[in-house]
């Protein structure tokens, strides 16, 4: 038998990936703490590497998508 959702139960939200902006279902991927307490969180290997080893830029690679945006505040 399956438990129904009461008000007090929260079902676990999709994350969302700090690199490509893919989401992914909760409990898979990586959460990554930087030293200054700001969390990153990862869908694969392959976003993780190419934000903390590699430092791409999201914005120049066309799988992500991110690719093409510019920041915001700039005209």
């Amino acid at each position: 038998m399956i438990p129904k959702l009461s008000k007090g139960m929260n079902v676990p939200k999709p994350r969302k990936c700090s690199f490509c902006g893919n989401e992914f279902p909760a409990g898979t991927g990586m959460m990554y703490v930087k030293n200054d307490g700001s969390i990153l969180w990862f869908c694969s290997s392959k976003c993780r590497k190419s934000t903390l080893v590699l430092r791409r830029d999201p914005r120049k690679l066309k799988w992500t998508t991110y690719f093409g945006k510019e920041e915001r505040g700039k005209t």
